[in-house]
């Protein structure tokens, strides 16, 4: 069930002071279901087969998303996008999207688009993300991206609801090695 969007929510330009908030805020998630990556490669025929399935896990289980504050520093500057979103009474940030702004191939590359749990299934990382397609319009850009590790399928849910499809792989692309599945939407 979704919530409907908190109007006490303020959406700004993220700031170098707001880093230790995002931070701050909750990054686990729970999971029923992962994305199985099969690889088998045949040498005599120089033949790669990858196989993504969904899997259901024998039980429900919390993993933290790999949060990194450098990649946060990273999307500070003005050629990129980085917002937070606000509670309006608290001033507390409630979630976060940092987006790359990729001049040679005119791609948004989302690389964190995280929401406090408190706040989850209120919309919010729908605002978030139709703010990032705002932004990409307004520079240019021809397409988004989103990465997302195999077992977040939260996640992975959300960007094909979103409209967003499959489009790659990288294996061990995340610090602790997990693999990397990579989703796009065109901007025209």
């Amino acid at each position: 069930m979704v919530l409907p969007a908190p109007p006490n929510i303020l959406i700004r330009d993220g700031m170098e002071s707001d880093i230790a908030a995002c931070l701050a805020v909750d990054h686990t998630y729970t999971t029923e279901m992962v994305w199985q990556m099969q690889l088998q490669h045949q040498d005599y025929r120089d033949e790669y087969q990858i196989s993504l399935k969904m899997e259901r896990l024998p039980r429900e289980i919390e993993i933290a998303y790999p949060f990194d504050e450098t990649r946060l520093r990273l999307a500070l500057p003005s050629e990129h996008c980085f917002v937070v979103a606000v509670d309006r009474e608290s001033g507390q940030v409630c979630g976060y999207l940092a987006m790359y702004h990729d001049s040679v191939r005119q791609i948004g590359q989302i690389q964190d688009l995280v929401i406090d749990r408190e706040q989850r299934r209120r919309a919010l990382g729908t605002r978030l993300i139709n703010i990032a397609r705002r932004w990409a319009k307004e520079h240019a850009l021809t397409r988004l991206m989103l990465q997302t590790q195999t077992k977040n399928y939260p996640s992975v849910a959300f960007a094909q609801k979103l409209g967003f499809t499959f489009c790659g792989f990288n294996d061990r692309y995340f610090p602790n090695g997990d693999i990397a599945v990579f989703f796009s939407q065109s901007l025209r």
